[in-house]
């Protein structure tokens, strides 16, 4: 066993995560010790230092990732217990700052139709055309690492030259050296936003947290959250609150904090198990919520302290009014202390309830309220709340999605899409986002070879009233011209009534093949 110590100044600041006390098991793994045994004989260098790991930094996906492909292409032996724990001692000390993760995030929260633009089409053509370029985003290491990242890609994949557009160019030249430098200067390892967070004193989890979220296909929703510390950065989840339709929401679980601000949870709501996975910013947390094994199946999620936190409002559901017409309408936020104030045109009919978090009103607005506001309780103001006289508009969101096949005896499940019809109004000072509202849903060819092809027939249907598609069954279909699978490409169309007059938009869906690598960043 080589017992060569690793670089002094990286083994006292993991040896300082690693000695306070972490949940269960993993507070009894000595994660120095650890590395040690188990890392340095294949990574330390002739001075003992441990530079393949020293040199990199990473959200604790990233770290997964690597410590799953050391397992599972170099017979790394760990405990499930073992790898959790190096994950989190990693995650914690060599890990991205919250200001290195913004852009990106959405690969974490897995906001699967996300459409990528990014300023450099030499980055976009050389490294977000096999995986996400938030892959790349989201780590950060020497130039030196990155070089060795490019070779590491040619031994693992030595047809990946040819394959990425390398016989029109020199692929290896330009990743060597246009490609290197540009990640060595934008996602440099030593970044100062990172030594900056490292000195930020940690926000404090335990307590209540009001939250409100939006579930597409189902609505809004909002719950009080109660977090009890269970042992240092694990912690354990209760959530009570309702959807906006009336259904209960109720869930328990638990969730762990790495890197001081990156919250991941499980959980279990209503009987079906969730994933968590927020940024906290003080006494704010944000992020997505989505069903464990349908990524896709997911809503976002704003949520704010209710114990020792600021005065906030979170959001008015539903966020809009139309004039003459008295609705009921929930604000969401947190230590209520103070008068609701609304803007002028807009009155409170009923004070129907009120606590600390949630206040409920029945509320008539006239054209002099038209457009968006925010809501001002005592000091506290925020949230957006649209008073619209008639709607100009709608679009479909996303306005460009993917479903995959799926099930028919096979390991791979279905991936359904799920839309929503965002109405826009016009008012004095230009058009305004009123917010989602219910819609006819339908889809129809969209272009010819999908009607030659009789795509809408084979691919999948989507539910009228909720805008959910589900996508039709894996592997050929011999009713199919040439036996082939349920792909598609298909128009998704939103029809809705606005004082008498239709109004229509178009997405697009397409209808593909299953998702065999869902690693935890795509």
């Amino acid at each position: 066993m080589n017992n060569k110590p690793i670089a002094c100044a990286t083994l006292t600041a993991l040896a300082l995560v690693a000695s306070a006390p972490g949940d269960a098991a993993e507070r009894q793994i000595n994660v120095p010790n650890l590395i040690m045994e188990r890392c340095s004989i294949c990574h330390a260098d002739d001075l003992g230092r441990l530079v393949r790991i020293s040199a990199q930094r990473k959200t604790p996906e990233g770290w997964l990732m690597t410590v799953v492909r050391m397992q599972q292409q170099h017979d790394l032996g760990l405990s499930d217990d073992e790898r959790r724990a190096l994950v989190k001692y990693l995650a914690d000390t060599q890990g991205l700052a919250p200001a290195e993760t913004e852009g990106a995030r959405y690969v974490l929260e897995r906001r699967l139709n996300t459409v990528e633009n990014f300023s450099s089409e030499q980055f976009t053509q050389m490294c977000a055309r096999c995986h996400s370029g938030a892959r790349v985003a989201l780590q950060r290491r020497t130039a030196t690492e990155w070089e060795r990242l490019v070779n590491f890609h040619l031994s693992q994949f030595p047809t990946l030259e040819y394959q990425a557009l390398g016989r029109d160019r020199d692929w290896f030249g330009i990743a060597t050296n246009e490609i290197v430098p540009y990640l060595a200067k934008n996602f440099a390892y030593g970044d100062e936003q990172w030594q900056k967070w490292k000195q930020t004193p940690r926000a404090p989890v335990a307590g209540e947290w009001s939250l409100s979220g939006h579930l597409p296909g189902r609505g809004d929703f909002n719950a009080v959250m109660s977090v009890s510390q269970r042992a240092n950065d694990h912690y354990a989840l209760e959530l009570r609150g309702n959807y906006a339709d009336g259904g209960a929401l109720i869930g328990q679980g638990a969730a762990v904090v790495y890197t001081g601000y990156e919250w991941r949870g499980k959980v279990e709501i209503n009987g079906v198990e969730m994933r968590q996975v927020f940024a906290l910013k003080g006494d704010i947390l944000e992020g997505r919520m989505f069903v464990a094994d349908h990524d896709e199946v997911g809503a976002d999620v704003l949520a704010a302290r209710q114990d020792g936190g600021a005065s906030r409002v979170l959001a008015v559901q539903p966020s809009y009014l139309k004039t003459g017409t008295a609705t009921e309408l929930s604000i969401i936020g947190s230590n209520f202390d103070g008068e609701l104030v609304l803007p002028a045109g807009i009155k409170v009919e009923k004070l129907l309830s009120r606590t600390p978090g949630r206040i409920v009103i029945r509320a008539l607005a006239d054209k002099r309220a038209l457009g968006t506001h925010q809501v001002k309780v005592g000091a506290a103001e925020g949230g957006e709340l649209a008073v619209f006289d008639k709607l100009d508009r709608i679009e479909v969101v996303p306005p460009y999605a993917i479903a995959r096949v799926g099930g028919n005896g096979g390991p791979a499940p279905k991936v359904d899409a799920r839309f929503e019809a965002l109405a826009w109004a016009k008012g004095p000072r230009g058009e305004y986002r009123v917010g989602y509202v219910p819609a006819k849903w339908s889809v129809a060819p969209f272009n010819e070879d999908a009607k030659r092809d009789r795509d809408v027939e084979f691919a999948g249907s989507i539910d009228a009233k909720t805008g959910v598609f589900t996508p039709s069954f894996a592997g050929p279909n011999p009713l199919r011209h040439l036996m082939t699978n349920n792909a598609g490409n298909l128009a998704v169309i939103a029809e809705i009534s606005a004082g008498g007059k239709p109004l229509t938009a178009q997405g697009q869906l397409i209808v593909t093949v299953q998702r065999w690598n869902n690693p935890p960043i795509p």
